[in-house]
């Protein structure tokens, strides 16, 4: 115990200002941008150097440097070391309070993890220890509490005061599409204001080769009634429709979808033109059934398998329309393969 107490002091004294953040690629900007690279790379030394990815074109981001088509493939592997012959993943989150832009006429002030919403996709296999060194800075007590199994003491109820470090530490089980989240009262207005993200452990044998994306849909409650006037995928409202995510034909598309939408009580997620083949919360080796829409309760996840064989461009959405319409909406540009 005073072993971790006094590491979680040199860590409040030196770790994690921001110059440090940018080093590692987990502020949002130039860094999500660099986080991609890296995460392509490790695409490939994960054997999948069969997956066709279409270049991305340069896409926008909001005022705050906040890019969802970054987001979409950007998997934080944490910093790698081996203690003691196991592999030891160390990621390193920062709580901060920041202004997005989500529409020409609502900004809206979040409580996020390095700057960005949502939060980092943290990504480990099964048996991993994982490290997570929380540091608060967002000027409110905050925590954070990981979906899986771990240890009491691990569970991210208690609140981690603003100036503070926080390190949560645990073995990376069961293998799955897991979410982690704040966990301090009201809980309900701490995720809505941005406190979440992905948490996903592969299983000991990797998956089949795809082209693996996050999407990640959310609500904004903008003028604190407790009800979501605009909604989005990965943080802004309507940025797939304006920036149409590219896919390439008859490419295997693995998406692992999480719906965090407060106050309404269920979302779904339907594909265009197609059908997709269900895991649930990835707790399998292999799909399920086969459906073209699927209903989500709130922190409910699953990893989506599909391929398009024609081109053209295909929307994706929740077929509440509310929701779809208030921002929730997006397309695949499916680019059509030389033959």
């Amino acid at each position: 115990m005073s072993l971790r107490m006094s590491s979680q002091k040199r860590l409040e004294k030196s770790i994690l200002s921001r110059r440090q953040l940018l080093q590692w690629g987990l502020l949002a900007g130039a860094g999500a941008a660099g986080s991609s690279i890296v995460a392509n790379r490790l695409l490939g030394a994960r054997g999948q150097s069969s997956v066709m990815i279409p270049p991305v074109p340069a896409s926008p981001s909001d005022r705050s440097g906040m890019n969802p088509m970054s987001m979409l493939r950007d998997f934080d592997y944490g910093t790698v070391t081996q203690e003691n012959g196991r592999t030891v993943r160390e990621f390193r989150v920062e709580a901060q309070t920041s202004t997005i832009q989500l529409d020409n006429a609502h900004s809206f002030i979040t409580w996020n993890l390095n700057g960005r919403v949502p939060g980092p996709t943290f990504r480990a296999t099964e048996g991993d220890r994982i490290r997570v060194v929380f540091y608060n800075r967002a000027g409110h007590s905050h925590s954070l509490h990981f979906h899986g199994e771990h240890p009491a003491d691990m569970d991210g109820i208690k609140p981690v005061k603003n100036g503070s470090v926080m390190i949560y530490e645990f073995d990376a089980k069961p293998f799955g599409v897991h979410l982690y989240h704040c966990h301090v009262a009201p809980v309900t207005r701490h995720i809505g204001k941005g406190l979440y993200g992905m948490f996903i452990i592969d299983p000991p044998q990797p998956r089949p080769p795809a082209d693996e994306m996050v999407l990640i849909m959310a609500g904004y409650d903008v003028n604190d009634d407790q009800k979501n006037e605009l909604y989005a995928f990965n943080g802004l409202p309507h940025y797939y429709m304006k920036n149409p995510i590219a896919i390439q034909q008859d490419q295997l598309i693995r998406l692992y979808v999480l719906n965090v939408i407060e106050f309404d009580p269920v979302a779904t997620f339907h594909l265009h033109a197609n059908m997709f083949r269900v895991n649930q919360t990835g707790r399998s080796l292999e799909p399920g059934y086969e459906t073209d829409v699927i209903t989500m309760g709130t922190a409910e996840r699953h990893i989506l398998e599909f391929s398009y064989h024609n081109p053209g461009k295909f929307m994706f959405h929740p077929h509440q329309d509310t929701i779809a319409e208030a921002g929730c909406m997006g397309f695949f540009d499916v680019i059509g393969s030389k033959t």
